[in-house]
């Protein structure tokens, strides 16, 4: 990468230890559980997911191993501090010693959280930055049944501080799930609108690992393979959540999407997208969704050969372009796919209000994801992204 300096620090690696794909999958979760030493599970959850009865069944696919199981269902979107420690509380209170996060990015982030405060102590925004633990986090299985946040098998964990309503960023190799469950059957029932979400999730994941300054070969490559996926299969699973091949197909992308970031991290998309969520409790997918072609237009000329690549990985023909042509090209992709799969084409039209851009840019500055974006942004400059997407 051109725009790159060699640094002198050592690069991680951070994946689950076990993963699990395909139809029927999450039927082994009982005795993956068993195998870890687990007696009483916490399944932390959303209501959705409980009342739908899906809960349940995990519950009774732990029986079957003779694993014990208490449902925790106060996973909110965008998760807070509160929900974390309500969860600390029913995780005490039943007596459990291991813990399974059933949903998105929500449940598994909330689970996370709960995780590093039952093993570590304290509260969990004594946990916010980077590798704040000292002890490894109460054992966890994570169970996916969204296609986008890839939450499921990452070191990151985003959780709401109810006080001053930012989005807190703790990433820490500890509170890596130890096996990630994704099965396709899971998916299916999910609506249009939110796989349409979490898929644009994914891909803003993907990009931005691959323009990230801390990007390697390995990044790269599940980057590059989650665009090519996404860009194939993403609209056939919004069209027909029944099509078990797209939902499948949608499970990988993610999941590799995930491999991208959770080690080479992201940028202004996400650390801008985070102060949305904290202020006005918004989907997190579509924030980014919305996001990402004006973040990637300001990031254009530290990186024109990237999203010139990025391009044809969308499946733009670039011949004849210079990498600045077939950035705009890229960008204008991205756009197209945001169209056809139903985003909103702005931030007014989700509730934003112009005289909070500059408290969110402010605070979007002080967000771990912008450590690693190719391009330097004044306030000033977050600021106008932020118009930009109005």
């Amino acid at each position: 990468m051109a725009f790159k300096q060699i640094q002198d620090y050592t690069r991680g690696f951070y994946i689950p230890c076990v993963s699990l794909f395909g139809a029927g999958c999450v039927q082994e979760i009982g005795e993956q559980a068993k195998n870890l030493g687990a007696k009483k599970a916490l399944i932390v959850t959303d209501q959705g997911l409980h009342k739908a009865g899906v809960a349940d069944t995990i519950a009774e696919h732990l029986k079957k191993a003779n694993v014990d199981s208490h449902i925790y269902s106060g996973a909110e979107p965008n998760p807070t501090d509160k929900n974390v420690h309500d969860g600390v509380d029913v995780f005490n209170d039943q007596g459990c010693d291991f813990i399974v996060s059933l949903g998105g990015g929500s449940s598994h982030d909330c689970a996370k959280g709960i995780g590093l405060v039952t093993a570590g102590g304290g509260n969990i925004r004594d946990y916010e930055g980077l590798d704040k633990s000292s002890v490894p986090m109460t054992p966890l299985i994570s169970v996916n049944t969204t296609a986008g946040t890839a939450s499921e098998m990452t070191r990151f964990c985003i959780i709401t501080n109810t006080d001053t309503h930012v989005k807190m960023a703790i990433v820490d190799w500890r509170c890596t799930p130890l096996i990630a469950i994704n099965d396709p059957r899971l998916l299916v029932p999910k609506p249009a609108s939110l796989t349409a979400a979490t898929g644009m999730d994914a891909l803003t994941h993907a990009i931005e690992a691959y323009v990230s300054t801390d990007a390697t070969p390995i990044t790269d490559a599940c980057a590059e393979k989650a665009i090519v996926m996404i860009q194939k299969w993403l609209r056939q699973a919004v069209a027909n959540g029944e099509n078990i091949e797209a939902r499948e197909a949608m499970s990988y992308a993610q999941y590799l999407a995930g491999m991208a970031f959770n080690n080479a991290s992201l940028g202004y998309v996400h650390a801008m997208a985070h102060q949305l969520g904290g202020f006005y409790n918004l989907p997190h997918g579509v924030c980014n969704a919305v996001l990402l072609p004006h973040v990637c237009e300001f990031n254009l000329i530290a990186a024109p050969e990237r999203y010139a690549a990025i391009a044809k990985l969308l499946g733009v023909d670039t011949y004849g372009l210079t990498p600045m042509q077939a950035g705009y090209a890229a960008i204008d992709a991205i756009k197209d796919l945001a169209a056809d799969v139903g985003i909103p084409n702005g931030l007014t039209k989700l509730g934003v209000k112009e005289q909070d851009l500059d408290v969110m840019a402010t605070n979007a500055q002080n967000d771990a994801c912008m450590l690693t974006n190719p391009r330097k942004a004044t306030h000033a400059q977050v600021v106008e992204i932020f118009k930009a997407a109005m």
